[in-house]
């Protein structure tokens, strides 16, 4: 089963490609730093459990209009539970993984899609998000709210990041101004079904253990509703397995009609562009699991397996940037 989510090598042009590539670097590294600094004990599993769950979510391809699909990107959602150096961090690894392990998103294109779909998504949707917290109630429905206009807004965001991309780097003749309005015309429509589940998440998390949610940091118990907190155990034991649950059996509810980029590619004729991707032989490319015949079983395997490596390699990297972090020198007394 294909599930293709992600720019492929060949839709934009190798200079472009090194750009982003670079840019792309530059600010993970910093994320790597800030993650070491702000997360404490309590939330470095959240990161984990957020990467799972960005990338079980991902595998759901939604409806949205004409036979076209969206997915969710999760760069808001991630920045807004997380802040936004942590959150462009996470969805970069599962972008990282997806491309390595899933053969999902081109190699050379890497950088491209991590800019689009992490960086992009989390700081765009963080300042989004901290200007809609402005103008509504300080109260958990208030960040429910401002997290769905503001994940919504941010595929349009990325949307726009890719076109500006085209501008520079286009692999067709194809006017910018055609590839923008198309681009941004068909993710406005997938900018609802990111706002609505964005929101949903942002509601459960609020109504579990609103302390682990970076853009709730400011209100105070009342304000919040004064819910008493699950333990952490239940909470992440919580969300891993509705993790699990979207990786293996709602993933098999995905619609498989091409998603809003594959959409504009072929509507516009740039989609021959795209090249084959450099490790399709993989054990889980396309989502599919090699040995396994049954369709069904071969993709909850693949998504189970996503999930547990996503979940280790984003608890893992936040922990080793922790410990990098030097403790404070003691002052003599």
């Amino acid at each position: 089963m294909v599930i293709a989510m992600h720019a492929p090598d060949g839709f934009l042009e190798p200079g472009v490609a090194v750009a982003t590539a670079a840019i792309s670097v530059a600010v993970l590294a910093l994320a790597l730093r800030h993650a070491g600094s702000e997360l404490d004990d309590r939330r470095v599993p959240l990161a984990g459990l957020c990467a799972a769950f960005v990338f079980a979510a991902q595998m759901f391809n939604f409806p949205v209009a004409s036979g076209t699909t969206g997915h969710l990107l999760g760069g808001a959602l991630a920045a807004i539970l997380l802040g936004p150096w942590v959150g462009a961090l996470v969805v970069a690894i599962v972008i990282g993984v997806q491309a390595l392990l899933f053969a999902d998103g081109g190699l050379t294109a890497l950088g491209t899609n991590v800019l689009n779909m992490a960086i992009v998504p989390a700081f765009a949707g963080w300042a989004l998000f901290l200007l809609f917290r402005r103008v509504l109630p300080r109260s958990s429905s208030g960040v429910v709210a401002a997290t769905g206009l503001a994940s919504g807004l941010t595929v349009v965001v990325g949307a726009m990041a890719f076109s500006l991309e085209w501008l520079f780097g286009a692999s067709a003749p194809v006017p910018f101004d055609t590839v923008f309005g198309a681009m941004v015309g068909v993710h406005a429509l997938i900018g609802i079904g990111e706002g609505v589940l964005s929101a949903l998440v942002v509601a459960a998390v609020m109504a579990a253990r609103p302390d682990l949610v970076a853009g709730a940091r400011d209100l105070t118990p009342e304000e919040r509703g004064d819910r008493r907190a699950v333990t952490a155990r239940t909470f992440a034991l919580g969300a891993l397995l509705v993790a699990l649950v979207a990786a293996a059996v709602v993933s098999q509810f995905a619609v498989d009609d091409p998603d809003g980029l594959e959409r504009v590619a072929e509507e516009q004729g740039f989609a021959d562009r795209a090249g084959d991707h450099a490790i399709a032989a993989s054990p889980f490319a396309d989502y599919a699991t090699a040995g396994i015949g049954d369709e069904r079983l071969s993709l909850a395997v693949a998504g189970l397996a996503g999930v547990t490596v996503t979940l280790l390699v984003g608890t893992g990297l936040v922990s080793a940037s922790r410990r990098r972090v030097p403790a404070p020198a003691r002052v003599a007394p």
